[in-house]
């Protein structure tokens, strides 16, 4: 199957009270890891790319990648720019034959984050890609995208259809509660997602796809065996799963996953090292790090979206 936009995913879930998994890729084992769960459980998927991925990864490889993937799953995929932040960014993942971005102008002012995302919506729709703003900002680091404990601001649901309406964004990220990275919550507090303000949203905006961002769960065994394994992390609160779920069942059609995968995977890798400290074939540790990502992805379809048998 080709790459697809996510369009058609996004009405279904809405309709069916379920959410699509966005999850970041890096390499060829992670994406590798995403695509084989989806596949056993008939999921449809959104594959992220970040700035840093690019940079990383390189866009050809990776777009290579994720074409082997449509192959060998002949699942509906929709390849996505996370956290695009300047029209040039966009504008070469769209010539590059992404079929989603995210152009994110929530670190200008409203009507400067207006006048961008309406450039990038325009140039998208000409080359028949779809387009995810951002209003709100969410705290936290994620490779490029650093905002500071005290500089986020949770959405304003007053401005969410001017924004709309003049841009013609296909989908909206709001926030929340949740925040980028492992550090959601402070030990000790009780997680809360702001879920009156997605209800006013979704009153301003019926029927209109809802993106959360920094969705990680931070699953505490990943954390206890990283530290068991020579790691030292503080005791991390992700946002917990039941609320991602009850989150899906509204207008939420689309919930981003990055800092689970690489938990799960750096926690896999560093167990396989102190298992087997005289082994280099990279073979041997990143194949049982695949099928750490792998279970991390079929729980979060199951257990979190709701979305499997929906391909």
């Amino acid at each position: 199957m080709p790459i697809v936009t996510s369009k058609k995913m996004f009405a279904d879930a809405y309709a069916g009270g379920y959410a699509i998994g966005a999850f970041n890729v890096n390499n060829m084992e992670i994406i590798q890891g995403i695509t084989e769960a989806a596949k056993g459980l008939k999921a449809p998927l959104i594959l992220q790319v970040s700035s840093g991925a690019r940079k990383y990864a390189n866009h050809t490889y990776l777009m290579k990648l994720i074409e082997a993937a449509c192959i060998e799953t002949d699942l509906p995929i929709c390849v996505h720019l996370d956290h695009g932040d300047t029209f040039e960014l966009c504008k070469s993942c769209i010539d590059g034959g992404f079929s989603s971005v995210m152009i994110d102008g929530s670190h200008h002012g409203y009507e400067e984050n207006v006048k961008l995302t309406r450039q990038v919506v325009e140039y998208a729709h000409d080359h028949g890609v779809v387009v995810e703003g951002e209003l709100g900002r969410l705290e936290g680091v994620e490779d490029d995208v650093k905002v500071a404990a005290g500089e986020g601001s949770y959405t304003d649901p007053d401005q969410v259809q001017d924004f709309v309406n003049r841009t013609g964004v296909d989908s909206l990220a709001i926030a929340i509660g949740t925040s980028h990275g492992a550090y959601k919550f402070k030990p000790g507090t009780k997680p809360q997602l702001r879920f009156d303000i997605l209800t006013e949203v979704e009153k301003r905006l019926p029927g209109f796809p809802i993106v959360l961002h920094g969705a990680s769960s931070v699953i505490p065994e990943f954390v206890k065996m990283i530290n068991e394994n020579g790691g030292n992390m503080p005791d991390a609160i992700g946002v917990p799963e039941d609320m991602l779920r009850e989150a899906a069942r509204m207008a939420v059609c689309k919930i981003n996953i990055d800092s689970d995968l690489r938990l799960a995977m750096t926690a896999t890798i560093r167990k396989y090292f102190n298992d087997n400290p005289s082994h280099f074939d990279p073979r041997q540790y990143l194949k049982p790090a695949r099928e750490a990502i792998k279970a991390m992805v079929e729980h979060k379809i199951t257990t979190v979206l709701g979305c499997e048998g929906k391909a």
